[in-house]
């Protein structure tokens, strides 16, 4: 046992809560574990069991501690300066993946609860993180600046004029892809390209609120200079427009969710009739990391993720 003694070394008084050292015998240690004992080992403390705990906990909640750093003791050396004790400095454990096995053992209340549901703080923090999660795609739902409300006026490259058509004599135009104003003696065309441009700004739809069709190939027939087609065939979807003659790239649709759970059966969101392509985003977080895909390889069932050390393990050549 050990006092708590204040810290006078930083700004104000501090307690060093949670921090205790141990000493150990040299001999003891490597009769029990056949080794010195080292860094990132875990010790359960029984006399510092929490017996009244706060909360739903019906069992004394156990503490573990966490080796950090390993020193000889200054009084634990003899007449013939060899050591004999050690003095381990502990802090308490925390949730992460390499005390997972301890963190997964049962609480001992009957119900099935581990050590880990009552010890971590794991699922608190989760609600909290997914809570700022979802309050953030509410306030910025898409990646990259929105500029559908933003208004463009087509410039003719050549003079600087406003790129009009005239159509006193073709009402057809008028009344076409465009989807523009009917009888008129002009109509504005429709943009050849993105005028505002700024970091992911395009979103695969045609300014201006024009009509489009999609698909995984082009439209045949009739064609209307002007009128837009988003190929959904590609990953990211790409617009385009077509200018008489034939179809050019007008920007491609870059503007995704911000959450980075890639799911393929949620539907894209940002367009009212392209509903059936995902706009999750797939990052190595989701993808890689978080890898729980399977492969047969020679009839065996192997996971996808494995670790260096299992893979590239030493085999006999015979």
């Amino acid at each position: 046992m050990q006092d708590l003694d204040f810290n006078l070394s930083q700004f104000g008084f501090m307690l060093n809560n949670d921090t205790i050292f141990l000493h150990f015998h040299l001999r003891n240690c490597v009769d029990t574990l056949a080794r010195k004992i080292m860094a990132g080992d875990v010790l359960e403390l029984p006399h510092l069991k929490d017996e009244y705990a706060l909360g739903d906990a019906s069992v004394a909640l156990k503490r573990f501690y966490v080796v950090q750093d390993v020193t000889r003791a200054a009084s634990g050396f003899s007449q013939t300066w060899y050591p004999h004790i050690l003095r381990v400095k502990c802090t308490p454990l925390v949730d992460s993946q390499e005390y997972s096995e301890i963190l997964g053992m049962d609480a001992g209340a009957g119900d099935g609860t581990t050590i880990g549901d009552l010890m971590s703080t794991y699922n608190q923090s989760m609600a909290i993180n997914d809570a700022i999660i979802s309050q953030a795609e509410a306030d910025a739902p898409m990646s990259g600046y929105d500029i559908r409300n933003l208004f463009v006026v087509p410039i003719r490259k050549d003079n600087g004029l406003v790129d009009i058509e005239d159509a006193s004599d073709d009402t057809d135009n008028v009344n076409s892809e465009q989807g523009l104003v009917a009888n008129a003696a002009s109509y504005l065309k429709t943009p050849d390209h993105e005028y505002y441009v700024g970091y992911l700004t395009e979103d695969g739809r045609p300014p201006n609120g024009a009509p489009y069709t999609f698909g995984i190939e082009f439209p045949t027939g009739q064609l209307e200079t002007g009128q837009f087609h988003l190929r959904t065939d590609f990953f990211p979807n790409v617009l385009y427009r077509w200018n008489g003659n034939y179809w050019l790239k007008f920007e491609s649709d870059v503007r995704m969710t911000l959450t980075n759970n890639w799911d393929p059966t949620v539907p894209n969101q940002n367009s009212a009739s392209d509903t059936y392509t995902t706009k999750n985003q797939q990052t190595l977080k989701s993808s890689f990391i978080n890898n729980n895909n399977t492969a047969t390889i020679a009839g065996q069932v192997v996971q996808e993720r494995q670790a260096l050390s299992k893979v590239l393990r030493p085999k006999a050549d015979n």
